[in-house]
């Protein structure tokens, strides 16, 4: 089970962590990602990380303004994003898959398990 928390509804400039916590069969190596749908759009592609944490991927739209890192003995990663702007506004979605510590995946279908989604809102 995967649970997001920290949205909320700032201002444009503003910061904001999102986390993301695993619980249940944690015990093996998974890799996570980020993913964002805003009101009539798809779910788009948003941050990825490997179980080790040493590889990364972002989406050019949040690329320098959004990082991925995680804690393992937490069972926890967080998106942290910077210089918020209104299209960041979105319900974010955590995802995770059981993988090699390697591994990376920047696509939904790379995914098995979801969250339910944290719901970020960024005004002028």
């Amino acid at each position: 089970q995967l649970v997001e928390t920290g949205g909320g509804s700032v201002q444009a400039g503003d910061s904001l962590k999102l986390s993301c916590t695993a619980s249940g069969q944690t015990s093996n190596a998974y890799a996570a990602g980020w993913f964002r749908q805003a009101p009539g759009n798809e779910r788009t592609f948003v941050a990825a990380i490997n179980w080790n944490g040493d590889r990364t991927w972002y989406a050019n739209s949040v690329k320098g303004r959004f990082t991925i890192i995680r804690d393992n003995t937490k069972n926890t990663v967080y998106l942290q994003m910077s210089s918020l702007n209104t299209t960041d506004t979105a319900t974010y979605y955590c995802a995770a898959v059981t993988a090699p510590p390697s591994h990376i995946a920047t696509t939904e279908d790379g995914y098995d398990y979801w969250g339910r989604g944290t719901q970020v809102t960024v005004s002028v």
